[in-house]
């Protein structure tokens, strides 16, 4: 699994700044520091992509695609390309020469890029919810390293950067996360069995919102960032017409093996417990689908049902089902908990002995935030972030009367999610201990710059720091050299997302210093 976030931007003495070339200046900011640090990093290799090619079986055509949808073309900042996005072309009015860095990939084994007008930080692959935590947190401490370079230049002015996923004015952009789903598991067993589930899962993991519908100028406050913009239940798109079920077709890895899960429906988190159940449970989620043992119930018109129980904090929303039950959004989450809860019982996975050491934390506190917002709302409100909001919120409306149309709330709203600390309410709230924490610096602070040992990531991440002058670039499931004085390139594949592991290739790194004879013994015959 692994996750995607897309951090809002923006430049506080540059108001009107094109938001894409902040966010590349953002990724040149951060490929300083790593090398002045002797750290490394190197470029994106788009030779596999495949945005176009759809889960349920076609793909749509290049000509009919919207621009949004080509990620598989390596993106050129130009002047033009500046203004045609809508915002002065800075290139060309400061006289900056300097190319505009788009895309990185880091010794961690994550990926640094501009996605249309966003810096996005997307983790390196891991095997468990608290590692996709912790590496989800060490995106955004390279968030605030690129905030601490850039508030120094002060020809440019600062850049400020935002783990939410709206401005605040009608513009959302995504929390994605990824997982490795065997292929053999119908593509139509997914939409049934996740579709009640993500309708229902931002009542855990929402990171709430001032203001109702797309534009946020109805007066109120919502469980979820993101649920506004969804207006579908299944399709392609992650920019419009934005879907529950994201049907994108991109494995980055065995194809007729494995498929990758792209759910677009989450929000970013700051809260660590949230962040942490919106992996964990979704995880338990696809077991159950995996083992034909999800919950049979279907909503009736889920896409607002979703929006409603968004809108509804008291809880008491109740959604239709289309066998004629009505059920509110945590009698849904509890069918999901208990048939998980059975499932793990029935396998074992979740025993102090022979368990798998992460379903059982899961389960634990997935019982726990159900219990509590159904019950002790205080208590939740020390991990579960969209209270955790909202009781900020209702403390500033209390001591000064204000109703929830107020500007001053939506930059409470924005304020809450600010990476650098001493801004950021909810990083002052979890540093004195009124929002509880699940990973401490100092191993953020590690996989800042070290890949998770147990995936491909290990071998991508060490391959850039080992041989930062051979690696010309990488992407999920390549990692392409060019070993001195040879004009030949060459691809290794990664397909495999469970090989390349520390395990696997840590002794083929310490006996071989030289990129010449580490690719011939990591290739052997085939390199001939």
């Amino acid at each position: 699994m692994g996750s995607e976030t897309e951090f809002g931007i923006h430049a506080p003495t540059s108001p009107g700044a094109n938001a894409t070339y902040l966010s590349s200046q953002v990724i040149a900011a951060y490929a300083r520091l790593t090398r002045s640090a002797s750290r490394a990093e190197t470029g994106w290799d788009y030779t596999d992509e495949t945005p176009l090619r759809d889960a349920r079986g076609w793909s749509v055509a290049r000509s009919q695609a919207h621009p949004d949808q080509l990620t598989d073309a390596e993106p050129v900042l130009t002047a033009e390309a500046v203004a045609l996005a809508h915002g002065p072309a800075e290139i060309e009015l400061d006289g900056d020469q300097e190319p505009a860095l788009m895309n990185l990939v880091l010794g961690n084994g994550a990926r640094l890029y501009v996605d249309h007008a966003h810096p996005e930080y997307s983790s390196p692959e891991v095997t468990n919810p608290r590692d996709a935590l912790l590496w989800d947190v060490a995106g955004d401490a390279v968030a605030l390293a690129t905030v601490r370079a850039l508030a120094g230049d002060e020809a440019r002015g600062p850049i400020n950067l935002y783990k939410n996923n709206t401005d605040g004015k009608g513009a959302s952009y995504g929390s994605h996360e990824n997982y490795l789903v065997p292929r053999s598991v119908p593509f139509s067993d997914l939409v049934r069995g996740l579709t009640p589930f993500f309708v229902s899962r931002q009542l855990v993991c929402g990171s709430g919102r001032v203001g109702l519908g797309q534009d946020g100028k109805g007066p109120g406050y919502q469980i979820s960032q993101r649920a506004d913009y969804f207006e579908a239940e299944v399709g392609l798109e992650t920019t419009m017409r934005r879907p529950i079920i994201n049907t994108r077709d991109e494995p980055h890895a065995v194809a007729d093996k494995y498929r990758r899960l792209h759910v677009i429906i989450g929000d970013a988190n700051v809260s660590h417990v949230a962040n942490y159940l919106k992996f964990g449970t979704t995880a338990l989620v696809l077991s159950l689908i995996e083992a034909g043992r999800a919950p049979q119930v279907e909503v009736h018109e889920p896409v607002s049902a979703m929006h409603r129980l968004s809108h509804d904090t008291s809880l008491g929303e109740k959604v239709r089902l289309l066998d004629g039950r009505q059920v509110t959004g945590l009698e849904l989450q509890w069918m999901y908990f208990e048939a998980a809860a059975k499932l793990a019982a029935d396998s074992g996975v979740a025993s102090a002995d022979g368990g798998d050491g992460h379903t059982a934390e899961v389960l634990g506190r997935w019982e726990r935030a159900l219990t509590d917002l159904g019950g002790d709302r205080d208590a939740a409100a020390g991990y579960v972030e969209w209270l955790a909001k909202l009781r900020v919120l209702e403390g500033y409306r209390s001591r000064d009367g204000l109703v929830w149309g107020d500007a001053r709330l939506g930059l409470v709203d924005i304020q809450w999610s600010d990476v650098r600390p001493e801004r950021g309410i909810a990083l002052r709230l979890a540093a004195r201990g009124s929002l509880e924490t699940m990973v401490d610096p100092g191993s953020v602070a590690a996989a800042v710059t070290e890949p998770p040992p147990d995936t491909r990531a290990w071998f991508r991440g060490t391959s850039i720091k080992r041989f930062p002058g051979s690696v010309v670039s990488a992407s999920w499931d390549s990692v392409v050299f060019a070993a001195p004085g040879s004009y030949r390139l060459q691809r290794v594949p990664t397909r495999e997302p469970l090989r390349g592991t520390k395990a696997l290739t840590q002794g083929l790194f310490d006996e071989h210093a030289r990129i010449e004879d580490f690719l011939a013994a990591l290739l052997g015959e085939r390199r001939t």
